[in-house]
């Protein structure tokens, strides 16, 4: 494993559910030798990707990743474009938004927008959840062949919920019936208690896909107003599907 491979393995763990690491930590995560990983800590360290919190031996990522971070952000006109409507959907219906990003069996968050509803999702930025049971998930997933799905889960995957796909099969019906209406749904599946409609909109010249999302307490959401999230969600994906391109976007269903 080169330094490099090492390097990111650390950046890996860090997330929602955690922020800050020890050489103990990184030892049962990771399971390399305590002297590797305390040279690893430092030497990141010393390179601006991780810092100490305050004098302690616990690290943190570093203001150097952040710096990436925003330099990423500002490379991708599909983020931001993606992120003003998300920002303009959450501001509408008082529920939070996010724009994510898949990466292998994973989704993760990049831009998020708080909701203003008193009951309302909290947001999931730096946390990772299995593509075949999140909306936004399957809402990218469902830009692939079948085949490529197969694929992907030749191992096959253990369901979070009896809510998510239960196998392989049923995941491919879901994302049929996604490709058939332009989004995606879910209802307590990855997140219990949480349901969400996502779209996902593509680049064709880059290749870049995002999926624009909006989560919602499943208790709360009546069927009319998961009508209404779901068209606007359409709405802004063929806006910005008119501007990049992609030709996957039909116009927006009036019906249920």
């Amino acid at each position: 494993m080169t330094i490099l491979d090492a390097a990111a393995q650390v950046l890996r763990c860090y997330g929602a559910d955690c922020t800050e690491l020890t050489v103990t930590d990184l030892v049962g995560r990771l399971g390399m030798p305590k002297s590797n990983a305390s040279r690893l800590l430092r030497a990141m360290r010393d390179a601006g990707l991780l810092e100490n919190v305050g004098e302690s031996k616990r690290y943190r990522p570093g203001l150097l990743l952040v710096d990436v971070a925003r330099a990423y952000r500002r490379s991708s006109s599909l983020i931001d474009r993606a992120d003003a409507v998300v920002a303009e959907v959450s501001a509408a219906c008082g529920h939070t938004g996010y724009v994510t990003l898949r990466a292998g069996l994973e989704v993760t968050a990049v831009t998020d927008h708080q909701g203003t509803n008193a009951l309302r999702v909290a947001s999931t930025i730096g946390r990772r959840l299995p593509a075949f049971a999140s909306a936004t998930g399957r809402s990218l997933l469902a830009r692939l062949a079948d085949a490529e799905v197969r694929r992907l889960y030749a191992a096959g995957f253990a369901p979070p919920s009896p809510n998510a796909p239960q196998d392989v099969e049923d995941l491919l019906r879901r994302l049929a019936e996604v490709r058939r209406r332009g989004y995606a749904t879910s209802h307590d599946e990855a997140n219990r208690g949480v349901g969400a409609i996502a779209v996902a909109v593509a680049e064709p010249e880059t290749a870049e896909v995002v999926s624009l999302c909006i989560s919602y307490p499943a208790a709360t959401t009546d069927a009319a107003e998961r009508r209404d999230i779901a068209r606007a969600l359409l709405d802004g994906a063929a806006r910005i599907g008119a501007i990049t391109g992609d030709a996957a976007h039909r116009p927006v269903k009036r019906s249920a």
